[in-house]
């Protein structure tokens, strides 16, 4: 047998292209190729599989400068949503992902080798870490843009990622690259080597990564160095209202009567409040007083990372082979905010001075039970006094202190051991896959709040007097948040693949087998922080674990060869049923089928369902305060939202549909091109409400009490001016996305040089999330769930002599609408502008040992947009480049 035509159209369709991962089987006639695709685990003799799978080869990765994964992956057309990055300051904790069709990470499989990667990061982690993979031993990427529950289990909702190490390599291949951007910011350094040897009975290989990558600083760029507002006048720099300094408000409340004639808190009793910045008090505005926390937080966050790996194989007969996998990760990364903003009340007595006598707020008017508001919708107010006896809330940026320092200490291994062999003409394996997880994440610069008001209470601390804030004297509050974390991960499995009988078309092939799995996984919060004593309400810890049985059976029939207008067609179908400890037993499906017209013309498509199982953190994670922004008329625009797992929820369902063309035209030589369609569509799906439709159906509504999203989750207007309710995770919600993935390739020769020009282009139709309030992401940009854009598109082109080579690629996205500008016409900025980002690198082979390269990224230097509601730095980090052009050079050294 050899790969047809059809099938090496359908490797070339693919510009990542670099090698396919080959497995020799013996034949009694002869060696056959088989080739194990992600997505089947049925070995084939050819790339034709009814799901696309996308392959990016080490070359591919090498060119494109990257020392990490995900700087690869993030690029790819068919990712989007929230995918954590450098860029992410806030809230990434130093991790990096993959989120393919933006369904979100957790539903994107990471394999190794064809088998589970542990989940890593800081904490109880729910998703891959892409940083403990090392990019110097990747041998290849597969991406299965198809989900595969059948085939794999859990979480291969959106598809899979691949990536394929190094297992046959001999000799070393030792490189140094270093990187910096234009501003002479954000440096980074990688220096790798690879050693292999194979010997009668088998090969070992061993690598070793080292990589430290500096920062860049929102302060830095013009385009970031202040929190942009709009106002009436335009754009200003504005910022945060817990400044410098200082800021008061009155708080005592205005009562109104609600239908049983209860008096309700339903408002603060003044707005802007007082600022102290500059050392007078004066009314509170937001273009004057408001703190620019921009400043000193990172656009581009610093890491130290090392990676070690070893890879074996032993033969023990000519029918048994052993293998074994080991990784090592450890990391150490930093993020860096503002000073910590701190919060709290007071009563205003004599002890405290005169300062606030003569000052005045604008208390709100209430007539026969209700707010008064003028012609244009605004609260009329009146000047009143602050007295002694005034209930104050006091807010403060801890500028004395200085900016918060977060960082993360990970250490992260994997072990796998395994046998592998042939028994007449059926292929087995067995395997052992452990992993484990430990973090300790630490943030500095806190202060003890709950001390503060003690010392406010017994009047040795005046929140008044300046002098009371003096570093020298605020030092005592101050410490530094430590938590410590952590998952494992123990697998057992065993399969069993081979040629059933013969069929008029071909053989009937099959795979099966049986996989047991373990996993836990904890959090354990700072003592101050589990006790609430900080400035945010208690963190709990999280502690649990789960354990699996599965069982999966493949199928692969030839129907049909050699016939009119079906050269073959093929049929595959996969089921797999699995018994959660957590939650009981279910099973989910795989049908698929291709059908080659002829030399030139392919047709497939799969219908599946998938599903994914709660992790242990959404399982088990304990509560936790997030703030999150909303908008409500005399509200903080910062909810305190209660975050946390549930114990009952049970997994995600989902059905998927892709259909696919795969053309090579005879009369058009080396051009191909692929389409594929695809559906997929979740319900009980694992959620969250969404925080303004929790506002909006909760907050100032006379029928809240009978809502049952309002009673469960006990959403407050507190007197402070801040919204507060519970937002845990549960099954209350549906997502369904679709699109088209057109791929074009053309490879000639030309002028003496070869010659390869790709075009990747995936097309979002809808992505309509249901948590309450139904919403169709396609072509909106969120404030902090990344972009959705109708269309994104690569396009390369690689040329290569006879000792060199050089690629040019350029990365479109298309404009998008601000989610935060629905049904707002006083959006200064409603759209983004399309975006084009023009990447080139080269390499040179000086002598058959030494290769020079080099490259620009962000070539013209391309800002990213601003938006009205924006995420962070005044743009989206999750969707756009933040850095500006980057440059790249390496020397490769193999012997």
């Amino acid at each position: 047998m050899k790969k047809s035509t059809l099938g090496l159209a359908v490797i070339a369709a693919f510009p990542m292209f670099s090698s396919v991962q080959v497995l020799a089987a013996e034949d009694s006639a002869q060696a056959i190729e088989k080739i194990q695709v992600t997505g089947s685990r049925i070995k084939r003799s050819d790339m034709e599989t009814a799901s696309p799978v996308t392959l990016i080869g080490a070359d591919e990765i090498r060119a494109s400068g990257a020392t990490s994964v995900d700087s690869v992956l993030q690029q790819m057309t068919a990712t989007g949503g929230a995918m954590t990055n450098p860029g992410v300051n806030n809230g990434s904790g130093g991790n990096a992902s993959i989120d393919l069709r933006g369904l979100g990470s957790q539903r994107t499989l990471v394999l190794v080798n064809g088998r589970r990667m542990i989940n890593s990061g800081t904490g109880a982690a729910s998703t891959v870490d892409l940083n403990t993979i090392p990019v110097s031993m990747i041998k290849q990427i597969e991406v299965l843009k198809d989900g595969a529950s059948a085939v794999y289990g859990t979480d291969a909702v959106a598809g899979v990622v691949n990536i394929i190490l190094k297992n046959d390599f001999e000799g070393l291949d030792l490189n140094v690259n270093s990187a910096m951007t234009s501003k002479h910011d954000a440096s980074e350094t990688s220096i790798d080597f690879t050693v292999g040897t194979s010997f009668d009975k088998g090969n070992i290989v061993f690598g070793a990564q080292y990589t430290n990558r500096g920062e860049a600083s929102q302060g830095d760029r013009g385009f970031s160095n202040c929190p942009l507002f709009e106002g009436e006048n335009g754009l200003f720099c504005g910022g945060s209202s817990f400044s410098e300094g200082g800021h008061i408000y009155n708080v005592n409340t205005v009562g109104i009567a609600n239908s049983d004639g209860e008096i309700e808190q339903k408002g603060i009793a003044n707005d802007s409040g007082l600022s102290n910045r500059g050392g007078s008090l004066h009314r509170f505005t937001d273009e004057a007083d408001a703190y620019n926390y921009a400043e000193q937080s990172y656009l581009y966050t610093p890491m130290e990372r090392l990676n070690i790996t070893g890879v074996g194989t032993y033969e023990l007969s000519d029918d048994t082979s052993l293998f074994s996998e080991f990784t090592y990760t450890k990391r150490w990364s930093e993020q860096q905010l503002a000073p910590q903003p701190i919060n709290f009340g007071f009563t205003y007595d004599a002890a405290m001075g005169n300062s606030l006598l003569g000052q005045t707020y604008d208390e709100r008017q209430v007539v026969d039970g209700a707010f008064v508001e003028d012609a244009d919708g605004n609260y009329v107010t009146s000047p009143t006094n602050y007295a002694y006896g005034d209930e104050i809330s006091y807010r403060r940026r801890m500028t004395e202190s200085g900016a918060r320092g977060l960082s993360q200490t990970v250490d992260t291994v994997r072990i796998v051991v395994g046998a592998e062999g042939v028994i007449s003409d059926y292929s087995w394996d067995f395997s052992a896959n452990f992993g484990r997880n430990d973090s300790v994440d630490k943030l500095s610069n806190l202060h003890n709040v709950s001390a503060i008001n003690s010392a406010i209470a017994d009047g040795t601390f005046n929140p008044l007097d300046e002098a009371d804030w003096a570093l020298s004297n605020v030092q005592d509050y101050i410490y530094t948040e430590q938590n410590s974390g952590g998952s494992q991960l123990f697998i057992l499995a065993a399969s069993l693949s081979g040629e059933m009988f013969e069929m008029p078309a071909g053989y009937a092939a099959f795979a099966a087998g049986v996989e047991h799995r373990q996993e836990k996984a904890w959090y354990t919060p700072d003592s101050i922080a589990a006790q609430g004593l900080g400035n945010d309400p208690r963190v709990d810890a999280t502690s649990g674990g789960f354990d699996v049985n599965e069982a999966y059976v493949e199928f692969a029939i030839p129907l049909l060869a050699d016939a009119a207008f079906a050269d073959s067609i093929d049929f595959s179908a996969a089921v797999r049923a699995f018994d959660y400890s957590t939650f009981g037993s279910d099973e989910t499906w795989k049908l698929g089928l291709t059908w080659r017209v002829n030399d030139e013309l392919m047709l497939r498509g799969v219908r599946s369902t998938a599903f994914r199982a709660p992790t242990v953190d959404e399982l088990y994670s304990g509560n936790a305060p997030s703030y999150e922004q909303v908008s409500y008329p005399g509200a903080d625009s910062q909810a305190e939202v209660t975050v946390g797992g549930n114990r009952d929820l049970t997994p995600e369902e989902a059905d998927t549909l892709t259909v696919g063309v795969v053309y090579e035209p005879q009369w058009f030589e080396g051009f191909s091109m692929t389409v594929d369609y695809y559906d997929i569509e979740i319900e009980n799906a694992i959620s969250t409400y969404n925080n303004q439709y929790v506002v909006d159906q909760c907050i100032g509504n006379a029928n809240s009490s009978t809502n049952a999203i309002c009673t469960s989750t006990s959403a407050v207007f507190q007197a402070d001016g801040r919204i507060v309710f519970n937002n845990q995770l549960r099954n209350i919600g549906s997502e369904k996305t679709s699109g088209v993935d057109l791929n074009l390739t053309y490879a000639f020769e030309a002028l003496g040089l070869s010659w390869k020009t790709g075009l990747d282009t995936t097309y979002l139709d809808e992505y309509v999330v249901d948590t309450g309030a139904v919403v169709d992401y396609s072509g909106f940009i969120t404030g902090g769930a990344g972009g959705y854009a109708d269309i994104k598109s690569n396009f390369n082109l690689n040329v290569k002599g006879d000792n060199w080579d050089a690629t040019y690629e350029a990365r479109y996205i298309a404009g998008m609408d601000s989610f935060a500008c629905i049904g707002d016409d006083t959006c200064l900025a409603p759209t983004t502008p399309s975006v084009v980002y023009h990447d080139i690198s080269a390499s040179y082979m000086i002598n058959d040992v030494l290769t020079v390269s080099a490259g620009v990224n962000n070539m013209f230097d391309k800002e990213p947009p601003y938006y009205s509601g924006n995420n962070d730095s005044n743009t989206d980090p999750y969707t756009y480049d933040t850095l500006g052009r980057r440059l790249f050079a390496g020397i490769n050294i193999k012997l």
